[in-house]
């Protein structure tokens, strides 16, 4: 056995003790803690890269602890689709945590630095443990270990409403905890296996129990609710606007992403596609509310006056996009689907990114205070606005490229209803891109015409730190539109995994 068969249990067991030495180290000097995290996710994300290169070039990686076969023993499991995903969740955390060291220092106390980076090390490790692992309890394990660093990472602001944001969302992700603990236990008194290839081979046989049924709405429900799908995304907009910049990159891009891959791991790898479109069709359910979470956090995210409000009410939209494609579930709409979770979290953490740079600089996040900001942080606004096209969707960008393969797999489907409601949802974005871009690109400081005496005329642009990840994100939306068809020799066969079952 290669180091490179090693790799899944590699990236768990590894961060979680370069946390326990960001604990001790940091309990001596506090200075320890960044290199520490900056190292070991950047390991994590190229191992990462090299593990689906292996995936794609032969075949599945499969890791049993401790040598235990399942179902006595718990797997960990590579494949294409959860390779894509694990190098998309690493990506995002290696930009953020490069953007997190100057803000932090801004935006938590300092008595609060080393646990910071101890949760924060702690969140990916179980974003990556729910990504990697093949046993449907242990999901539920690594999901509880995101959801606690989540829940205490947002109280870590020295906003005073971050503790009740914190509190919602620790509230409204414990009922779905609840739920999906529900709909486990239901799998495993009609299977007795936990096992989730085991499940897909063991599950047909019972697709018409009760126990069946309420397990899979069980699951439906507690993930829908942790990928904040609307209506069930009441935690999200406090969660996003009232935790630090690094904190709400993170969740943004990330957590949401690793719930709708959850989704999508368990309806189609587990259920697979013949309970959700023949014993049990809900995927059309599923459309109609994806359609509606398009245009309803696009009219939201419209009427805020908070910049990262704004951004936060677009991240239920943007969730819609992508559950539009399980609702379609056909190939090619599933390729769009599995581009926009890429496309999203990288537009989206340039986005939040930028949010966080003039909070950094001017200490607001209010929209009516940036106008004219364009003149002292231009690489930020440009950034901001190249991030914008592509969530508007403007070729060549990802955005573009994921919406495109959106309404063909609609039109495929006959579904060209839902194709115009995609077309409908990018006109709103535009509107809400547009307001920012038009407020810090022509807007004029209240008071004085020429701005010259205006905070924002005492701006700077952001350091480099944080410019350099939010850049590259902006770079990134641009890139995977034009080379789109490399992005797609690792969608395609994922999106034919999913399509096959288990």
């Amino acid at each position: 056995m290669t180091i490179i068969n090693h790799i899944p249990v590699l990236l768990v067991a590894i961060p979680i003790l370069a946390s326990l030495l960001i604990l001790g180290l940091g309990w001596y000097d506090r200075r320890f803690c960044y290199p520490i995290a900056l190292i070991t996710i950047l390991s994590q994300f190229l191992a990462s890269i090299a593990v689906l290169l292996q995936v794609l070039d032969g075949g599945t990686i499969r890791y049993h602890l401790g040598n235990w076969a399942p179902p006595l023993g718990i797997e960990l499991v590579i494949d294409s689709f959860n390779g894509f995903i694990l190098v998309v969740i690493l990506l995002l955390a290696f930009a953020t945590i490069i953007y997190a060291r100057r803000s932090v220092g801004k935006e938590i106390t300092p008595d609060k630095i080393v646990s910071f980076y101890v949760l924060f090390q702690l969140l990916v490790t179980g974003l990556v443990g729910m990504t990697i692992t093949g046993d449907i309890f242990n999901l539920y394990v690594f999901l509880e270990i995101s959801s606690i660093t989540a829940y205490t990472l947002i109280a870590s602001s020295r906003k005073p409403h971050s503790y009740v944001a914190s509190f919602n969302y620790l509230i409204l992700g414990s009922i779905a905890a609840g739920f999906i603990l529900l709909g486990i236990g239901n799998l495993y008194v009609a299977t007795g296996t936990l096992n989730m290839a085991e499940l897909a081979v063991m599950l047909p046989a019972s697709y018409h129990l009760a126990t069946v049924h309420s397990a899979f709405l069980f699951l439906m429900i507690g993930f829908s609710i942790k990928a904040a799908f609307f209506p069930l995304h009441l935690w999200l907009p406090d969660a996003y606007a009232e935790s630090p910049s690094a904190v709400t990159v993170l969740i943004s891009t990330v957590m949401a992403k690793v719930s709708v891959y959850a989704l999508f791991r368990i309806l189609f790898t587990v259920f697979t596609t013949a309970y959700i479109i023949d014993s049990f069709p809900v995927t059309r359910f599923i459309l109609l509310m994806a359609t509606v979470a398009i245009i309803a956090g696009a009219i939201l995210a419209i009427a805020q006056e908070d910049l990262k409000r704004m951004l936060a009410y677009s991240s239920i939209s943007q969730i819609g996009y992508i559950m539009f494609a399980l609702g379609v579930a056909n190939e090619i709409a599933l390729e769009g689907g599995l581009l926009h979770i890429l496309g999203h979290a990288v537009m989206k953490g340039c986005l939040f990114m930028v949010a966080g740079v003039i909070i950094y600089r001017m200490g607001t996040s209010r929209l009516s205070d940036m106008k004219g900001l364009s003149k002292t942080m231009p690489i930020s606004c440009a950034a901001f606005a190249l991030a914008g096209a592509s969530m508007i969707g403007i070729p060549p960008t990802i955005g573009f490229m994921s919406k495109y393969y959106l309404v063909l797999g609609a039109f495929e489907a006959g579904l060209w209803p839902y194709a115009a409601v995609l077309l409908v949802g990018s006109l709103l974005a535009a509107i809400y891109i547009w307001r920012f871009i038009e407020i810090v690109y022509f807007g004029v400081p209240h008071g004085d015409p020429h701005g010259d005496d205006h905070k924002n005329a005492t701006a700077r642009e952001a350091p480099l730190s944080m410019l350099a990840p939010m850049v590259g994100l902006g770079v990134l939306c641009l890139l995977f539109g034009i080379f789109v068809e490399v992005l797609m020799q690792a969608v395609g066969p994922a999106v034919l995994l999913l399509l096959g079952g288990a």
